[in-house]
């Protein structure tokens, strides 16, 4: 797509049109396959209280005028993940959404400030199934796009290839030479013995970094440019620190139920084994929004509606995927806003 004339053209719009229908069609299949199982086809609201409530996630803010002309303020969610869950609580138990989900300071090659998520849930059913789940949607969108070898950036990978399963601590020392466990004591995390490893491997960590910082530094710069060439990646036993809402590991509470589908280099999805432990998930909100506080100087309202369905929600895993991103690997386009029927336009350009 020539960036310099307006999606909406002709010409333009017949250029993206084969990978939109593709799109489509990725699309059908996937919901056909989800519906094969027994699960339930879901629409979160979009508008929220809480938008989300990690760190770095920045949303956009609304107002609700009421008929009463009352006032309060809403948020275009980052995820469906706190609607679905409230799903999960209500009794629901399989199920899955194609929701359209909203994320301010995102745009470039591989982001947008709107896309599309495909997010799924199983009650009872333990993680590692997810990586099977992924397996096969990788799958789908390869038979339809008819392209078992998908690449971006000079990494190709073969989808229909097993999953190579790698532990962050394994990714870690491999890849960055790092040995992730001697950053942490049996007390405490060690921030500074983390970034002098960081830095000996030229990797520049500025003097307020955290360990959590730290620790995304590396993965950009050093792990996450090697995952998925050659076969699909499952990345998994994430460090507690980085557990989102995942709950910590039954072999090692020091590490988290999560994982992560790399491929071709590319982040695709990023699952859990859910946390349903409400006060803890309220003090990693509160750290969070702390932190959020401290670096960005703004802060989200916490969700007590989704903390106190957290805690009547059965044991469940979950995971998120970018839709975009799938099809975009998997019709062999560049670039996001090649696969989104109506992308946003650049600052200053015509829409």
């Amino acid at each position: 797509m020539n960036a310099s004339s307006p999606w909406w053209t002709k010409v333009q719009h017949q250029d993206r049109r084969p990978l939109l229908i593709a799109r489509g069609r990725i699309k059908s299949a996937i919901r056909a396959w989800f519906e094969a199982q027994d699960f339930i086809e879901v629409e979160p609201a979009c508008l929220q209280m809480s938008p989300g409530n990690e760190t770095h996630l920045h949303a956009f803010k609304t107002e609700h005028v009421d008929t009463d002309l009352s006032r309060r303020a809403l948020y275009l969610h980052t995820s469906p993940e706190f609607a679905m869950k409230k799903l999960l609580a209500a009794g629901e138990e399989k199920i899955f959404a194609f929701a359209p989900v909203f994320r301010n300071r995102e745009r470039g090659r591989l982001h947008a400030s709107e896309f599309t998520m495909l997010e799924w849930y199983r009650a009872n059913a333990p993680y590692q199934q997810l990586w099977s789940d992924c397996a096969e949607i990788l799958k789908i969108a390869a038979a339809i796009t008819g392209r078992d070898v998908w690449s971006f950036r000079d990494r190709a990978c073969d989808v229909n290839r097993q999953c190579r399963r790698l532990s962050v601590e394994d990714a870690f020392r491999e890849f960055a030479h790092i040995a992730l466990r001697d950053t942490r004591t049996s007390q405490a995390i060690d921030r500074d013995r983390f970034a002098s490893l960081a830095g000996a491997q030229s990797i520049r960590v500025s003097d307020d970094a955290t360990w959590s910082d730290v620790f995304s530094l590396v993965m950009a710069e050093k792990i996450e440019p090697h995952l998925g060439s050659g076969e699909p990646v499952i990345l998994y036993d994430y460090p507690l620190r980085e557990a989102a809402l995942a709950r910590p590991s039954a072999l090692d509470p020091s590490f988290a139920e999560r994982f992560e589908l790399y491929v071709c280099g590319v982040e695709l999805a990023n699952g859990f084994g859910e946390l349903t432990d409400a006060a803890e998930q309220r003090r990693r909100f509160e750290t969070w929004m702390a932190d959020k506080q401290r670096i960005y100087g703004e802060r989200y309202p916490i969700d007590d509606d989704f903390l106190a369905a957290l805690a009547q929600m059965p044991p469940a895993s979950g995971c998120a995927l970018g839709f975009d991103r799938l099809v975009m690997l998997a019709t062999g386009a560049q670039r996001l806003d090649q696969v989104i029927w109506t992308p946003q336009a650049a600052a200053g350009k015509q829409a």
